[in-house]
């Protein structure tokens, strides 16, 4: 706000682009007005209704033939993606979101370290990828 750059105008450009992306609409969306922010509408939804606000083309994967044949259809995992999401997507998608408006504060001071936001992303990963590890098990 004061006009100096500085690592902590990095983490909170960081945190809106993480509930850019997690959310799938731009902090100028027509949504975004009357004092309504990318911020306050993540921080309204969490951790209740996360599935109500995360993009659901997170939910889409490609199929291996597809990427190879350059051919850009998608399948969707699941027909409605409010339904059976494993839990612990939904906690990890909440744990990101908090990372994103912990960052994205309005007071510098109050932002989440850069150090400390590393390491819980590549926590949030390493607990994704474990859950995604045990949800093929058991479909094999």
């Amino acid at each position: 706000m004061g006009g100096q750059v500085s690592p902590l105008g990095d983490i909170y450009s960081y945190g809106i682009l993480l509930l850019e992306m997690f959310i799938g609409r731009r902090p100028t969306d027509e949504m975004f007005k009357e004092g309504l922010s990318i911020h306050k509408f993540t921080a309204m939804a969490l951790p209740e209704h996360v599935m109500d606000i995360v993009d659901p083309s997170m939910f889409f994967v490609e199929d291996e033939e597809d990427v190879y044949d350059d051919v850009e259809e998608r399948t969707i995992i699941e027909e409605d993606p409010h339904v059976n999401v494993n839990s612990r997507i939904k906690e990890c998608l909440i744990s990101v979101f908090q990372i994103g408006l912990s960052c994205s504060k309005t007071s510098p001071d109050e932002r989440m370290p850069t150090n400390v936001v590393i390491n819980e992303i590549n926590a949030i990963r390493d607990a994704f990828l474990k859950s995604q590890k045990k949800n093929r098990r058991r479909m094999n």
